[in-house]
């Protein structure tokens, strides 16, 4: 089922690589400590239950009235800063690129993990390089160490921090996505072609010595509610 996920990072799609890198990152730690009920916050169109479903029982979905992403799979309509959800309703949290556009990012921890079960654990990914976008709610970007800080001053334990590959992921990709502005006939195939091949080169070029993840564009942060939270 995750197969249907990655369909769409075909070659020429500046976004290949990270859409694979993210998604399989995501899956990984999602079988690792996923189990029970799950509440995606900021769930747009549930995609990502292609990535993390077959490790819960249930993947209830939250996202707000003006998504930009509709409203046909949202299971639970409501702000990320005041979930309409009992304390310690659900045993995992799922989160992806959504913390970057919340004006308190802080306050909307705190409350993820109030409604997250002692012992529960959330999976979070966060940009650091990444174009402007859903504007106007593009507030923040999180470097590995400010993505710690604010999972302890909302609660949790850490239990990893994870930069999603390096320089050459990130700059292939935000070449990629520049080179979009050109992307119109005659030369729409040459564009496809760069696209294509930066897709090819820079995984290649991000192993190894050449692997630096201070410019890695996104962190995964796995966090867990102490067991002996209350709420």
């Amino acid at each position: 089922m995750s197969g249907d996920y990655f369909a769409r990072a075909t070659w020429r799609n500046p976004n290949r690589n990270t859409v694979r890198i993210a998604g399989g990152a995501i899956a990984s730690a999602a079988e690792e400590h996923f189990s029970g009920r799950l509440l995606e916050i900021g769930c747009g169109s549930k995609a990502k239950s292609q990535l993390v479903g077959r490790f819960v029982d249930r993947h209830v979905g939250l996202d707000h009235a003006g998504s930009p992403h509709g409203l046909d799979r949202v299971d639970l309509l409501g702000d990320a800063h005041a979930i309409p959800a009992a304390n310690g309703s659900f045993d995992c949290v799922l989160s992806t690129a959504v913390l970057e556009h919340l004006e308190e990012p802080a306050a909307a921890l705190a409350e993820a993990c109030r409604v997250l079960a002692p012992g529960g654990t959330a999976i979070y990914t966060l940009p650091l390089f990444w174009p402007l976008h859903e504007e106007p709610r593009d507030f923040y970007r999180y470097t590995r160490y400010g993505a710690e800080h604010l999972f302890r001053g909302a609660g949790f334990e850490v239990v990893e921090v994870r930069p999603l590959a390096g320089f050459w992921i990130t700059f292939g990709t935000m070449l990629g996505k520049y080179l979009q502005r050109f992307r119109r006939r005659p030369v729409a195939w040459c564009v496809d072609a760069c696209v294509a091949g930066l897709n090819f080169v820079t995984p290649w070029l991000d192993r190894g010595r050449f692997h630096d993840d201070r410019y890695a564009w996104m962190v995964l942060v796995v966090a867990r509610k102490p067991i002996a939270a209350a709420g």
